[in-house]
């Protein structure tokens, strides 16, 4: 007998999990499959594989949905994940806009809202995010009871101890204690909560230009800025959750004891830095965009603007790249999105200037404003696949 967790198995029971564990895996890995696939993808027996998918069909996690044809010999019965065996919602609150996606298990995304965010008061924004939320329900024909996990990115650093989130000051409110235990309000469903530029990574990772990339920064230039990381090909956090908070940078002009809600670097590099070193160059504009597409039509004092973000943006790099040794720098955010084509070149030339070894390449996210959402719906696929396994296999 074999004790897990509290719950004794015996061995038999235990093997057979094991091999169920690894059957439902491959297929999320490969897709469609067939049995003699699944024997040669994980060394397990024919009849053993029979035997794990006549399991996972009784559990209804996985569905026959026909046969492979246009091959000698008799034609393969091919197995797929059941779609509807779990549902994960995706959360993106931003400053200037949230964004919901509902998810299957396999991760087709079955309804989706943006909207300009409620973001002055958490009260207001939890109510968005309710009816929005239980709007993409309604509309997929599912209760809130459906959701197998839910992921919310926010700007900030998630205080555990207290529930208060941390140095995120365009989400005002936030910072006291308890605020972000109300997200548990948005849907009756287990939820996470992460930093938005992680998931951002993550999602670059994923869907993006970090495919198949073992070490990269993702770093978001916009109403804020961060930096998520990833070595190994696994995303870093650091001791408190904090890695790549790099606002607080001491690049640019500014005294980071001035406004200790906004570090240095984002201070002089963020949207509103931009603005108002136009401004302060006479240059009339609403926003960071205007700045940009001014200098785009050949502006000189826009250029200027635009000279300075390439430099604040350069110096912030390289020591990154001197940390960190990153064979990617993605760039994204409103900045990243507006401006990457202005940005790029020039950073890239910039730090070569700056840095001892070879600069890491430098693209322009191509997942563009999808990158945190599409990062929660990996981060909460992965979990979201382990919990229906345990749920309906592992623990019955």
């Amino acid at each position: 007998m074999v004790s897990i967790g509290g719950v004794t198995a015996n061995t038999t029971s235990l093997l057979r999990v094991m091999n169920e564990r690894a059957v439902f895996g491959e297929i999320f890995r490969m897709g469609q499959v067939s049995r003699p696939e699944l024997a040669q993808a994980t060394g397990l027996s024919k009849p053993t594989i029979s035997v794990a998918l006549a399991d996972l069909e009784r559990a209804k996690l996985v569905r026959a949905v026909g046969l492979r044809t246009g091959n000698a010999g008799r034609a393969a019965l091919l197995y797929e994940i059941r779609p509807q065996a779990g549902w994960v919602l995706a959360v993106d609150i931003g400053r200037n806009y949230v964004r919901v996606a509902l998810a299957d298990l396999v991760g087709d995304i079955v309804a989706r809202r943006d909207e300009p965010s409620r973001a002055d008061h958490p009260a207001e924004l939890i109510a968005q995010l309710t009816g929005l939320a239980a709007e993409l329900l309604a509309g997929a024909g599912l209760t809130a009871e459906d959701i197998t996990l839910s992921v919310f990115g926010t700007p900030g650093i998630h205080d555990k101890e207290t529930g208060a989130l941390l140095l995120a000051p365009n989400l005002p409110g936030w910072e006291l204690p308890g605020a972000v235990e109300r997200l548990a309000e948005v849907v009756a469903a287990p939820y996470v909560l992460e930093n938005d530029v992680d998931l951002a990574a993550v999602g670059e990772g994923a869907y993006g230009l970090g495919q198949g990339v073992s070490h990269f920064v993702f770093v978001s230039i916009g109403t804020g800025i961060g930096m998520g990381v990833v070595i190994d090909g696994r995303l870093y956090r650091g001791s408190r959750g904090a890695a790549g908070e790099i606002s607080y940078l001491p690049v640019g002009e500014g005294d980071p004891r001035v406004n200790p809600g906004r570090g240095m670097f984002e201070s002089v590099a963020s949207a509103d830095g931009v603005l108002a070193l136009a401004r302060r160059l006479g240059l009339d504009a609403a926003t960071a965009k205007d700045v940009f597409d001014a200098a785009r039509a050949g502006d000189a004092t826009a250029g200027r603007v635009l000279a300075a973000e390439v430099d604040h943006i350069a110096h912030a790099l390289a020591g990154v790249a001197a940390v960190l040794d990153p064979e990617l720098v993605v760039l994204g955010g409103g900045i990243g999105a507006q401006a990457g084509d202005l940005l790029a070149g020039p950073v890239a030339e910039r730090l070569e200037s700056l840095v001892a070894l070879r600069a890491p390449r430098i693209q322009i996210s191509s997942i563009g404003p999808d990158a945190v959402l599409l990062g929660a719906l990996a981060v909460g696929l992965a979990a979201a696949r382990d919990q229906v396994f345990e749920q309906t296999v592992a623990l019955a």
